[in-house]
């Protein structure tokens, strides 16, 4: 079984008194079904679920007065095995965006409070909140937790790399050693792998069992399709097309010099107000992130972000990479990378920092300056530049040249290397950026 950490999450959320109705929100196929019904059996006499996609008429419990005593009444009626015992009792409500009237139903439960509610939306941003029937929405009476496809180090857990193995590293980060080279040569070809595999659950699972990375592409592929079929059964009937179009551009968007994405190249002469909306569709069902250009890199971040300006990249790496041509996975284990080589890894990039929380950010001038990402660390604005291998980093060190006008004093390089550090500038392995903590 995998380990996720959204079940630490769920046992802080049981143990709190005051708890209210929980929703766990995210893309599609990311492990949320599977992590709630786990986490409910083994810490519950009594689990009722729900599922409003495969059962449909599940949703008419909810169609009349929303009283607690009926809906557990009609649901016991549907549902033989189902027991409401009070506070051993989880009732588990899955695509809820199906159903508006259960989502209106949360206020209730939150005010009987006998029973746990915990809900999943794969498309609440596209669904769940712009098509909700006219049933309102509990504001104030539910606990929304966004879930994303397996990070990085839950991706070390699957291979057997545990606390004690990132506690090392970890300490060779802080204390800015080099990593035991048999170390660093399993964690670089780990990060291969997850740059391939990615952390869509099932995709994780196919690889462990089979070790086929045609396999996992295979799996890789019928998300991607699964992704296109929502686009055409959710989407608004005038969209349908142009989200489709943002989507498959992506990895064109991505090959270009200049990564700022740019709705003339979805098709041409394509223009903003025709695909602003499309893009916005895929962003929220949780399938892309975008990271904005800083007029400056300094600090707030967001308040320097240049919101017309941006890149897009898939918040799964492996998906997006099961989206490039064939034989690209092989061409990652072996690094005979061309002209994609810098998407992939700052994609990869892109999905580690996405997946730990990160809003992203990059810097780029029209005179030719460009950072891939900036964030914030250890409290300052902090400048990372990704490479596949050990390349130049010439307009950090432009940057860094001049503190008095771009006010930024940090730079990582992350790359094929091991720790180090150099003229202002530490090196740190790409595998070790899922510890570039402390904002």
């Amino acid at each position: 079984m995998l380990r996720r950490k959204i079940e630490r999450t769920l046992l802080e959320w049981k143990q709190n008194a005051n708890k209210m109705p929980l929703i766990i929100k995210g893309c599609r196929q990311c492990g949320k079904t599977f992590s709630v019904l786990d986490f409910a059996r083994k810490h519950y006499g009594n689990v009722v679920y729900l599922d409003f996609f495969q059962h449909p008429e599940y949703k008419s419990v909810f169609d009349g007065a929303i009283d607690i005593d009926n809906i557990c009444l009609l649901l016991s009626t549907l549902i033989p095995d189902a027991h409401f015992i009070a506070g051993d009792t989880c009732l588990i409500l899955d695509e809820i965006q199906e159903c508006p009237r259960a989502r209106t139903a949360l206020k209730f439960f939150k005010t009987d409070s006998r029973y746990d509610v915990i809900c999943t939306g794969s498309l609440l941003g596209v669904s769940g909140y712009a098509n909700n029937g006219g049933a309102p929405i509990p504001v104030g009476y539910e606990q929304i937790i966004d879930m994303y496809p397996m990070d990085f180090e839950e991706w070390l857990w699957a291979n057997g790399i545990a606390e004690p193995q990132t506690d090392y590293l970890r300490l060779c980060l802080k204390q800015n050693t080099p990593v035991q080279e048999a170390v660093h040569e399993r964690m670089h070809q780990l990060l291969l792998q997850y740059c391939i595999v990615g952390g869509m659950p099932m995709a994780v699972k196919v690889f462990k069992e089979s070790n086929n990375l045609q396999s996992v592409l295979h799996t890789q592929k019928a998300i991607v399709d699964g992704y296109k079929a929502d686009m055409i059964k959710y989407a608004p009937q005038t969209d349908k097309s142009r989200i489709r179009e943002c989507f498959e551009s992506i990895p064109r968007q991505l090959s270009k010099e200049n990564k700022r994405f740019a709705y003339s190249d979805v098709r041409k002469g394509g223009r903003g107000r025709d695909y602003q909306g499309s893009l916005q569709w895929i962003e929220n069902a949780g399938i892309i992130r975008r990271c904005y250009n800083l007029s400056i890199p300094e600090l707030p971040l967001d308040g320097n972000a240049i919101h017309e300006q941006f890149k897009v990249y898939m918040a799964d790496t492996g998906l997006f990479v099961s989206m490039l041509e064939p034989g690209t996975a092989a061409d990652i284990l072996r690094g005979n990378l061309f002209g994609y080589k810098g998407a992939i890894f700052e994609n990869l990039v892109a999905d580690i920092f996405g997946k730990m929380g990160r809003k992203l950010y990059y810097f780029r001038k029209d005179t030719g300056l460009e950072i891939d990402f900036v964030i914030r660390y250890q409290g300052e604005s902090t400048l990372v530049e990704v490479k596949a291998a050990n390349g130049n980093v010439k307009s950090t060190r432009t940057i860094l040249s001049h503190p008095e006008k771009y006010h930024v004093t940090k730079a990582v390089k992350l790359g094929n290397v091991n720790i180090g550090a150099s003229a202002g500038m530490s090196t740190i392995p790409l595998y070790l950026a899922f510890l570039l903590t402390g904002y």
